[in-house]
């Protein structure tokens, strides 16, 4: 029996420490020249790192090409020098965007670097065969086909060379101390790992073998022993920035010119080896991407991307716990919308200035690792108050509104990173704002425990949210909450509440499965600083799927999903709705990839919240889908994506039609041209409409129609260089059919037809960007953007047929604001300058 479990156990070890690899860190005296030449005397005493073996197509093979890397460091950086063997002629140098790289015509490798050796965090750099940039941050994160993933909004600052020759073509990377994190020790190993993609068989290799089948990817790193006394330097760097421009509104706005001007600073301040100080100083950000605003019908907030560089880069601690939702920092004041019902109502007051962003006074992030895997994050930012300014036309005097008060949010993570993959994550959120504005509290735990063998796991959430001080009722807020009758109006009494999830599951092999359920109690509300679409229910949820990645004659590798949702009302508890699906993939050996999902509510639907108010239900009736989806091989100068999906309700002439494509032609290794195009109609769609006089939901039947137009580009002249432009169309129309009031069972009694109700809304945005980013970390963006100056419709709806190009003529004739800014920044490194002295 002894024999036995030794057996046992030596077989597990095996399986799952085996295939890892080692490489010794070799000192430098003399740093490389970065020349994309491996020729230098020193790459010869660097040890090979050569062998690899495929991710994707054929998993577990060796590497139908030979690569050889060579890994160096002194004591300022880690020197990387790739020899990638190929066909010339053969070898995709396609120019990208800095971290765009993916579905793109080019040859790229990758170093990752786990530098405490946790097995869960990482630091990635890529650079492709055009010598583009890519960097992310890890955390454990599952590879897509291509053999990428992680957090890519983390911009680092380091060099790298590449030169194609008659063999191959040759990468040599250079990242600096004061670009990655680790611990202060004599003598250290980090988990390290290479990968190499090549484009024309879109085969990915790794170094150290990476198994699809097992999860997590990070614990799949090879070891880089025996690095010696390097000493983490003094992280001080400086990015200040100027910008400038002008902005014309348009024709009704407030102001119709404005001049732009502002000036501020990014700080990273590196406290110990370990821990991070990123600041900002009076921010702008003025450059960033439209938001892809739509029509909203439903009782809930759209969450739109972040796009704003300082609350992208580097917050992966803080967004781990899901509590954190950066939109709501810098964001539009909450009494923006009643200054303009002011203006209305007082004939004589004229609104001269009302800011629709937030001004923040500044930010910062503190954030680290320590040597026992401690991770510690601190974030706060200080939003300043906002005024809205008004004119009296007959006193001659001004005065000003708050629209919102000095708030300030701030967020704490402990996060210990356990044997294996396992972990446990405390977050704190607090919000608080001046005198008697209202302020957030809310923490959360989360944790993950894996078995040894790294096959299955438990996961779970526990978080108490505490709202104080003044909440304005809204009229349609629960029941359950109680109210504080003041002069101001009618207030909630403070609250709290919870959410607590468990998940169990299988989550290596090819045979997959999981458990999982939810509970968020009716009060429990952490939409202060995260977004929280509603709470008062209770999921349970179920999932099993099989993986196959082995090749077959006919696929690269698919699988098969079955999942099921059941929902019910937390409190009172009933039930709410029953979902199950279940999906089909395939990815073909020509490179094109298909996806079929079958689902649906068997059951009709109770919805509690789209009548917006407490303890009222409108039932939605039972229906089935399909979708399609997929793309084409995107090795090709033409690349398609496509999606189909309809659905059909328990209803007579109720049928939901969504088709999407998504085209993109690449002209050449510099140029490249995207078109999208998306069309959802939905006829009889049920939905809340307005109140009776007395407080009454009346809800309706309407055909709504959706059409989204987007047109983007890229010219690159240099990998450093590129100009990029983005412009957007976004046409909804709403047309009801009928009116009826819900019966308490959540029924449908009619009403009486209600006009005046269909409408055109309309969003055109126009982003045109020309960047040239002429040393590491310092740019010039010069930036034109064109946008509809309000939530307008458009007076073309007839007989309940769609003219799309006398719609989009009248909305291009409609006032639209211009802005164009320029702005440079400049990265200023203490360690460079120390040297140069």
């Amino acid at each position: 029996m002894r024999i036995f479990f030794l057996v046992l156990l030596t077989t597990v070890f095996f399986r799952t420490f085996s295939q890892q690899k080692h490489i010794p860190a070799i000192r430098t005296m003399q740093p490389p020249v970065l020349d994309g030449s491996l020729d230098d005397s020193v790459w010869k005493s660097a040890p090979v790192a050569t062998d690899f073996v495929q991710y994707i197509p054929l998993n577990g093979s060796s590497a139908s090409v030979r690569s050889e890397v060579r890994i160096l460091y002194d004591n300022d950086a880690v020197y990387i020098g790739a020899y990638l063997y190929d066909d010339a002629a053969q070898i995709r140098r396609q120019l990208t965007a800095r971290d765009d790289e993916q579905q793109k015509d080019v040859d790229f490798f990758s170093l990752f670097l786990d530098t405490y050796n946790d097995h869960q965090n990482a630091f990635q750099f890529l650079v492709t065969s055009a010598n583009v940039q890519t960097d992310a941050k890890l955390n454990n994160t599952d590879l897509n086909v291509f053999g990428t993933g992680g957090d890519r909004s983390w911009d680092a600052v380091w060099q790298s060379k590449t030169a194609v020759t008659e063999n191959g073509w040759i990468a040599e990377i250079r990242i600096p101390y004061i670009s990655i994190r680790f611990a202060r020790k004599d003598v250290q190993t980090w988990g390290i790992q290479f990968m190499r993609f090549m484009r024309r068989n879109t085969e990915t290799s790794f170094w150290n073998p990476v198994d699809p089948n097992t999860a997590g990817f990070v614990n799949q790193f090879g070891n880089l022993d025996l690095l010696q006394n390097i000493q983490p330097p003094l992280r001080l760097s400086l990015s200040p920035y100027l910008s400038g421009g002008i902005r014309l509104n348009p024709d009704g706005s407030a102001r119709d010119l404005e001049f732009l001007r502002n000036g501020g600073m990014d700080i990273k301040f590196g406290i110990n080896e370990s821990f991070t100080l990123d600041a900002t100083l009076i921010p702008d950000y003025g450059q960033t991407v439209s938001d892809n605003v739509v029509n909203n019908l439903s009782p809930f907030e759209i969450k739109f991307d972040e796009n704003r560089p300082f609350f992208t880069e580097g917050t992966e601690l803080f967004n781990k716990s899901g509590l954190f939702y950066s939109r709501r920092i810098g964001s539009t004041p909450s009494g923006y919308y009643n200054v303009s019902d002011f203006e209305s109502a007082n004939p004589d007051w004229k609104v001269k200035n009302n800011p629709f962003v937030t001004q923040l006074y500044n930010a910062f992030k503190l954030s680290g690792r320590t040597d026992k895997k401690i991770g510690i994050g601190v974030f706060n930012a200080l939003a300043a108050p906002m005024k809205a300014r008004l004119y009296n036309e007959t006193t001659g005097k001004d005065t000003t509104l708050l629209t919102d008060p000095l708030t300030n949010y701030n967020i704490i993570v402990l996060d210990k990173a356990l044997k294996g993959r396992s972990f446990i994550t405390f977050t704190n959120t607090n919000v608080i704002r001046e005198n008697t504005g209202r302020d957030a509290n809310v923490s959360g735990l989360d944790f993950a425990f894996f078995n040894t063998s790294n096959r299955y796991s438990i996961s779970g959430s526990a978080r108490k949210s505490d709202i104080l001080g003044n909440t304005p009722y809204s009229g349609f807020t629960s029941t359950a909450f109680d109210t504080i009758h003041t002069d101001q109006g009618i207030f909630l009494k403070p609250y709290s509440g919870y959410l607590a999830k468990l998940k169990l599951g299988k989550v290596s092999g090819k045979l997959q499965y999981s458990l999982a359920g939810k509970i968020t109690s009716d009060k429990y509300d952490h939409n202060d600083l995260g977004y929280l679409g509603y709470a008062n229910n209770i999921v349970y949820s179920g999932g099993i799927s099989y993986n196959q990645y082995q090749p077959t004659n006919t696929f690269v590798n698919y699988s098969y999903s079955l999942n099921v949702i059941g929902s019910w009302l937390y409190k009172p508890y009933a039930f709410s709705s029953f979902d199950i699906n279940t999906t089909a993939f395939w990815l073909f050996k020509n490179m094109w990839d298909v996806s079929l999902t079958f689902g649906g509510e068997p059951f009709w639907k109770d919805d509690y919240y789209e009548l917006r108010t407490p303890g009222r239900r409108l039932k939605i009736p039972k229906y089935f889908y399909t979708l399609l989806n997929g793309s084409t091989d995107s090795r090709k100068r033409l690349f398609a994506e496509y999606k189909f999906s309809f659905a059909e309700a328990a209803m007579p002439n109720n049928p939901y039609v969504s088709i999407s494509t998504n085209l993109r032609y690449r002209f050449n290794n510099k140029f490249s041209l995207t078109w999208g195009y998306t069309r959802n109609y939905d006829q009889n769609q049920v939905g809340y409409v307005t109140r009776e006089a007395n407080g009454e939901p009346v809800a309706g039947f309407r055909n709504v129609k959706e059409l989204t137009m987007i047109a983007s580009g890229i010219y690159n002249f240099t990998p450093r260089i590129n100009f990029t432009f983005r412009t957007r169309h976004y046409w909804s129309s709403v047309h009801y059919n009928n009116f009826f009031h819900v019966k308490d069972d959540g029924y449908y009694e009619p009403r009486s037809f209600i006009s005046g109700r269909d409408y055109n809304f309309n969003v055109f945005n126009v982003d045109a960007f020309f960047t040239w980013d002429f040393k590491p970390g310092s740019s010039i963006i010069a930036g034109w953007e064109n946008w509809l100056g309000n939530d307008f419709t458009v007076s073309d709806y007839q007989n309940n047929n769609w003219h799309y190009y006398r719609n989009f003529k009248n909305t291009i004739d409609l006032p639209h604001g211009n802005e164009l800014t320029l702005k440079i920044i400049y990265f200023l490194d203490y360690n460079q300058i120390r040297k140069r002295k």
